[in-house]
């Protein structure tokens, strides 16, 4: 593994590298030539090179034909490029620059992408990991911008898409304060824990994570000795999640900490609790 990553990055360097060999664009060359050279280096996927050549067409020609386009197509190629936060500078520029612009939509629309993709780094491409787990603070952003073109352009062909991501978003976020609960549960912070699952439960419905939202406040309450909002929310995951895998065939609460008292297993017993000790509680149904 530790050989392969660093070969990954080692190719990461040298593609990086080999975009240094730049070729010069002469001062008499035409707005049209410009143009044209940079959608050669768009179809063959050079992205830098597709934005210099952007670039110096539209400080070359800020006026001509092909400025705005130029300009809606640095956003593309620094996305393609993963260079997500460029991509966001310039979509917040043409979005300054031309308010009313009929393509305007689209910067609004790369904007989320870019946010949306921006935890994407090489070793996530490559390796497996919880999305959930990772910072939600570029999944919050993307959110945000998501939710701006869907409000201002709801008839945008960009806006299906943006709602579809929204629900993945959503999702994410909810996912990520369970583990944060499970987190908590780790730590002994029966309230902190508790408090994040009622999080969930009331600012992400609709969400598969409501599920463990409930099952994360009814074993904060159980820890906590708070029996009756436990019997509370146990009954109303049991009503409405009768298959979650913290609930058992006649509804009642199935965890290491139950309202009957801690569910030791009988070597723990047999050793007096030397051996197999009881373990945090953890929710993820998603296991399940």
């Amino acid at each position: 593994m530790k050989y392969a990553l660093v070969l990954l990055l080692s190719l990461a360097i040298i593609g990086c590298a080999g975009n240094d060999e730049t070729p010069e664009i002469a001062a008499d060359t035409g707005e049209q030539q410009i143009y044209d050279q940079a959608q050669r280096y768009l179809r063959a996927s050079n992205w830098d090179l597709a934005v210099r050549g952007l670039q110096t067409l539209e400080s070359r020609y800020p006026f001509g034909r092909y400025a705005e386009q130029a300009q809606l197509e640095i956003i593309y190629a620094h996305y393609q490029g993963f260079e997500h936060e460029a991509a966001v500078e310039a979509a917040d520029r043409f979005i300054r620059l031309h308010p009313q612009h009929p393509n305007v939509d689209y910067a609004y629309y790369m904007k989320g992408l870019a946010a949306y993709s921006s935890n994407d780094d090489l070793l996530a491409r490559f390796l497996p990991t919880d999305e959930a787990e990772r910072d939600m603070t570029s999944a919050k952003e993307a959110f945000a911008e998501f939710a701006q073109l869907v409000s201002r352009y709801p008839d945008s062909p960009y806006s299906a898409d943006a709602k579809a991501r929204m629900v993945h978003l959503r999702n994410l976020l909810a996912r990520h304060e369970i583990i944060v609960a499970n987190y908590y549960f780790r730590r002994g912070a029966y309230l902190a824990a508790a408090n994040r699952g009622r999080y969930v439960v009331e600012n992400f419905q609709r969400t598969p994570a409501v599920a463990d939202g409930l099952a994360v406040m009814a074993q904060g309450y159980i820890l906590m000795g708070m029996d009756d909002l436990a019997r509370d929310t146990i009954e109303v995951l049991a009503m409405n999640y009768p298959e979650h895998p913290n609930i058992d065939d006649q509804g009642e609460f199935k965890s290491v900490y139950t309202l009957d008292g801690l569910q030791r297993n009988w070597i723990n017993k047999a050793t007096f609790g030397l051996f197999f000790p009881p373990t945090p509680p953890q929710f993820d149904s998603r296991d399940g």
